[in-house]
């Protein structure tokens, strides 16, 4: 059964108040040479049959409507299995 894996990340240009309270543990453990975390979110899918151009289609659609929040994160990446199917 294939996977379908959609990260979403907070934005590039808005504060991601998680990755900086990381960034400064990270540093205060003495792992001082990460300049940025950021911090988003993972969905997997997993689908009978074959992984078309409507399944992706539909995956597009619920990652931008209800799994992200368009104000403030992007989809950033839609792959199979591993493999990037969509990357905007």
């Amino acid at each position: 059964m294939p996977t379908i894996v959609v990260d979403v990340m907070p934005k590039a240009e808005l504060l991601d108040p998680q990755g900086k309270a990381t960034t400064g543990a990270l540093h205060r453990l003495g792992h001082g040479s990460f300049e940025n975390v950021r911090i988003g979110k993972r969905f997997e899918f997993t689908i009978e049959g074959e992984v078309t151009d409507a399944v992706l289609a539909e995956v597009r659609k619920v990652a931008d409507e209800i799994l992200s929040n368009s104000v403030i994160e992007d989809v950033v990446a839609i792959s199979v299995d591993g493999v990037a199917a969509e990357v905007r």
